[in-house]
């Protein structure tokens, strides 16, 4: 079965789309490249003065935003009501796979493929170690992401894929030690992590994520989760009161903090539901206008 194809060997644009759509951080990231990397200019070409720095970073933020979207699929399935989406979810997981591979390389590279030097430094900064143990978490996953996998382990394949979720949250707290004093899109990614465990956690409950009350709920409830791990990662990193963080979220005079984001996506995905619930309340009515005109 091709990347573009479903299981009956169909073109599927849906999955075409989002194949391409994993492909463009790589290409732009050669593109990169191509045109300054590395590059004599004192800027560094389009990757600045440090293009390996940055492109470790490039490819580590597209492994947790993949990974994101990976975790994505399935609430945002049950809110839209779109089964299909299901199709992509392998596909984003192995992508996050890929470019988190990528970093891994990458670094090596930046290090002179010194294995000993890597490996101490693995093993010496804390971050690198949360890091490298969300990567070998990722291995895991792609390696039994296999149909035949699958079929293997059975009810144990579910058990395993669990550990998706510590995934999210070494990745997070490894992106949060590395980015040191700017902590604008660790924080950022955090929250939509929150955001989607409270879907889960919703669903788990038995809430269901079709009335549009609860997805409301779970936006004010990610948005201000956001608030407090911002505020305690600059409390316990840098001794900024928590007030200041607060006041800060309540201004838009510089920019848009990271919690206004995680509340305008979540009460978007409560339109959706709401606007989604409607049509599907819609057509049963609509067939039996339909069959009583006949």
């Amino acid at each position: 079965m091709k990347p573009w194809t479903d299981r009956a060997g169909k073109l599927s644009p849906l999955k075409a789309a989002a194949f391409v759509g994993t492909l463009v951080p790589a290409l732009l990231l050669a593109y990169y490249a191509a045109t300054g990397f590395p590059s004599a200019a004192p800027t560094g070409g389009l990757l600045g003065p440090r293009p390996f720095t940055a492109a470790i970073h490039h490819t580590g933020d597209w492994a947790i935003r993949f990974l994101l979207l990976s975790l994505a699929v399935t609430p945002l399935r049950r809110i839209g009501q779109w089964p299909k989406l299901i199709l992509i979810r392998r596909m984003l997981g192995v992508a996050a796979l890929c470019y988190a591979l990528g970093h891994l390389v990458l670094y090596f590279f930046d290090q002179n493929w010194n294995v000993a030097r890597v490996v101490s430094e693995i093993a010496l900064r804390i971050y690198l170690t949360i890091g490298f143990v969300a990567l070998l978490g990722l291995v895991a996953l792609g390696a039994t992401s296999t149909d035949a996998a699958i079929s293997k382990l059975g009810r144990n394949w579910n058990r395993l894929h669990k550990i998706v979720y510590g995934i999210g949250i070494l990745a997070a707290l490894h992106f949060f030690m590395q980015s040191k004093a700017d902590v604008y899109e660790p924080t950022l990614m955090a929250g939509f992590f929150m955001l989607l465990m409270f879907y889960r956690l919703a669903h788990w409950r038995g809430l269901g994520l079709t009335s549009p009350w609860v997805l409301i709920a779970i936006a004010v409830a990610a948005a201000l989760a956001t608030v407090a791990v911002e505020a305690a990662w600059y409390g316990l990193a840098t001794g900024v009161p928590p007030g200041r963080v607060l006041s800060a979220n309540l201004q838009f005079s510089y920019s848009i903090r990271p919690a206004w984001w995680i509340l305008a996506t979540g009460l978007g995905a409560a339109v959706l539901g709401y606007v989604r619930s409607l049509g599907k309340a819609d057509a049963p009515r609509g067939r039996r206008v339909a069959r009583a005109s006949a």
